[in-house]
């Protein structure tokens, strides 16, 4: 059974940075691709950004490109985000998933999910 796991997430202020972590197991990384997804109050959840283990193609929204990173830790079975530049609208539960990227890409279809960790931005 795929199990996700996130943490890193907390309170920072606008320019600052995070590292979010996501701990795989269960087979996790036997899926296409690994990402990050988040969901803010009154906002239809959305695609962050995603790791293809096949071809190591990485994937970003447009709202984020040049200030995520996503990479991996194969020895610790880890996905990372590391996020710079962060400005409030950024604020939101952001979520690990493991699936196809067409899945992660469009945010649907997505079986596996870990819980979840808050990112809030302080202006």
């Amino acid at each position: 059974q795929v199990q996700l796991v996130e943490s890193g997430g907390g309170l920072v202020q606008a320019g600052g940075s995070l590292r979010l972590s996501c701990a795989a197991s269960g087979g996790a990384f036997s899926s296409d691709a690994m990402g990050w997804l988040r969901h803010a109050p009154g906002k239809e959840r959305e695609f962050v950004a995603a790791f293809a283990w096949s071809d190591g193609n990485t994937y970003y929204a447009d709202s984020v490109k040049g200030r995520f990173t996503i990479s991996r830790d194969n020895a610790e079975n880890t996905v990372y985000l590391q996020m710079n530049s962060l400005s409030p609208e950024d604020s939101a539960v952001y979520y690990c998933a493991a699936g196809s990227r067409a899945q992660l890409l469009r945010s649907q279809g997505i079986h596996y999910w870990g819980k979840g960790t808050l990112v809030t931005v302080s202006s």
